[in-house]
């Protein structure tokens, strides 16, 4: 029968939660810890305390069609003319639009 090695002992637990509820960055903690952030991660989800990062989602996102309707603007011809660019990738569509601006 082999014995299972305990990752966090109840006293780091309760270290790395405190830790964390006080603002301590999870980096910070794996790094004192020698845990790696997604080890820490982990355990704070299974305790119940971590919270995602948000991430910027949402925040002026431009999507294609409007650069496409820029694009065509800034050239002087309709959307309709130039609609199969929605084919090109959105970082293409992104420089053209840059390009047309200057």
């Amino acid at each position: 029968m082999t014995a299972t090695v305990q990752n966090y002992t109840p006293e780091m637990t309760a270290e790395i939660v405190e830790a964390y509820k006080s603002g301590e960055t999870v980096e910070v903690i794996a790094e004192r810890t020698g845990k790696t952030v997604r080890s820490v991660v982990a355990k704070l989800s299974r305790e119940g305390v971590y919270i995602p990062k948000t991430k910027a989602k949402g925040t002026n996102v431009v999507r294609k069609a409007e650069l496409i309707t820029e694009i065509a603007f800034a050239i002087g011809t309709s959307e309709e003319l130039i609609e199969s660019l929605e084919k090109a990738t959105k970082e293409a569509l992104e420089l053209i639009a840059r390009a047309v601006r200057a």
